[in-house]
């Protein structure tokens, strides 16, 4: 069986304030196009289909049209819902969908219920594991510790008792949206930690052929069995090093797997460009960047006058514009941001308490910073769910 495998379309999403629903739609084409043409037998997307719980309009009617391409082209599509969607609207009406082969699953509580596809081999079992946001889910599956491991291992739990009672032979594909320990993550994508533990480990997933995965922006594989594809599209200048693409997966008889990349069209190139104003606008080796959406780090001591429109000049799509002077380390003038790089939450907190009282917080004290931090988490989803 053949799968066309990809996440994280993001509909809605801008890139810097740039609209990206033309860039979107193009994507949307590809897809179509390569389904049919390199003849995909299913079409699985592993969440984050829109940016928002609640999408604008205009990202709602794409989306509509890619649901109602597909199903026109005959080829049944596999579908869950990522942290950024809202799972209960995304699934209204998946029971009628589901006639057209187009398989929305965005209940937690169905798991361990597959849609079951056949090709000349057999059956192929297609598990859905929305985002499990733990604090949410813990009831469901009876658990008492809310992790994201221990939620997913308990969904996976489900699945392999469920796989257990069909034929001998069934081939197994999970969708899932989540941070499998070994992925490199990006600037664009939102914080799923709770417990000071965002990753789980590849081995949850044990006992199944592939893992669908989605969440993290870059195509990337974990292990032969458990690969990202990526967003079709960057979100964010993190991104300027990705090759933006699909996975083609076929699996044969016995469940083995062989993948291809198949690249996705984008709208332009990402460039980070890193030096003084004068030094930017004069070095000839960057004239390769001039239609690139840019991202300049200015590294002058002081600010320069109208640096953006100096830039935009030379480079007419810079984005984004970012002051990181070259001073000694931990000066006076090193600026907060840069002060806070690379720390999460927790740390922050941890940090200010020892800068307060000239001592960092005990275990006891460090758990109770946890918990508020996961308390603040779980009810930002709860209201983002709400609405």
């Amino acid at each position: 069986m053949r799968l066309l495998h990809t996440s994280d379309w993001h509909l809605g999403r801008a890139f810097h304030r740039v609209n990206m629903l033309d860039a979107q739609a193009e994507f949307i084409g590809h897809l179509v196009a390569t389904a049919r043409e390199r003849a995909v037998d299913a079409v699985v997307v592993s969440g984050d289909v829109y940016d928002r719980a609640v999408p604008p309009l205009a990202a709602v009617e794409l989306f509509d049209d890619a649901l109602h391409r597909l199903a026109a082209l005959g080829v049944p599509t596999v579908m869950i819902s990522g942290n950024h969607d809202s799972g209960r609207r995304l699934g209204v009406g998946a029971g009628l969908i589901d006639r057209a082969g187009i398989h929305l699953r965005t209940e937690p509580s169905a798991c361990g219920t597959p849609v079951v596809l056949a090709d000349a081999h057999g059956d192929v079992a297609f598990y859905g594991l929305p985002y499990l946001e733990p604090a949410l889910v813990r009831d469901e599956f009876g658990i008492d510790k809310a992790a994201h491991e221990t939620v997913l291992a308990a969904a996976m739990d489900r699945v392999r008792a469920d796989l257990a009672t069909r034929a001998r032979g069934t081939r197994s594909v999970v969708l899932a949206h989540a941070f499998v320990t070994g992925g490199q993550a990006s600037d664009s994508e939102r914080d799923i930690t709770v417990g000071g533990v965002a990753a789980v480990p590849a081995s949850v997933f044990d006992g199944v052929d592939y893992v669908a995965l989605g969440h993290l922006h870059g195509c990337q594989t974990i292990t032969g069995r458990v690969r990202y594809s990526g967003s079709p599209l960057p979100y964010s200048f993190s991104e300027a090093e990705h090759r933006k693409s699909m996975w083609l997966v076929d699996l044969d008889a016995t469940g083995a797997v062989t993948a291809e990349r198949v690249d996705c069209p984008v709208p332009r190139a990402l460039a980070r460009i890193r030096g003084t104003l004068e030094g930017l606008l004069a070095d000839p080796g960057l004239d390769r960047h001039r239609e690139a959406w840019v991202e300049a780090t200015l590294t002058d001591p002081v600010r320069p006058a109208d640096p953006m429109a100096r830039l935009s000049e030379r480079f007419p799509h810079t984005l984004s514009l970012v002051f990181d002077p070259d001073r000694a380390p931990g000066g006076p003038d090193v600026s907060y941001a840069r002060r806070l790089a690379g720390r999460d939450d927790q740390r922050i907190a941890e940090d200010f308490v020892a800068h307060v009282r000239g001592a960092g917080p005990d275990a006891y004290e460090q758990a109770v910073l946890r918990e508020a931090f996961d308390a603040v988490r779980a009810d930002d989803t709860v209201r983002e769910v709400a609405r």
